[in-house]
């Protein structure tokens, strides 16, 4: 039973968007592996800016500078 976890943060992501990904590893463990897509599960985290973290930095924060 493949699990994926796929960690994004959160901004605007819209449901559509959310099962594009959900159908997209699906699919791509389907092709690559030959799993069974009734037995693979995927989990989409979103992470608050605040706790993501790129360079030393917060995204918030680089988000602020690079506006």
């Amino acid at each position: 039973m493949p699990y994926v976890n796929i960690r994004i943060t959160n901004e605007g992501v819209t449901k559509e968007q959310k099962q594009a990904l959900i159908k997209g590893a699906t699919d791509l463990l389907v092709d690559v592996l030959g799993k069974n897509p009734s037995t693979t599960v995927v989990v989409i985290d979103e992470v608050e800016t605040d706790n993501w973290g790129i360079a030393g930095e917060q995204v918030t924060e680089l988000r602020k500078k690079s506006s």
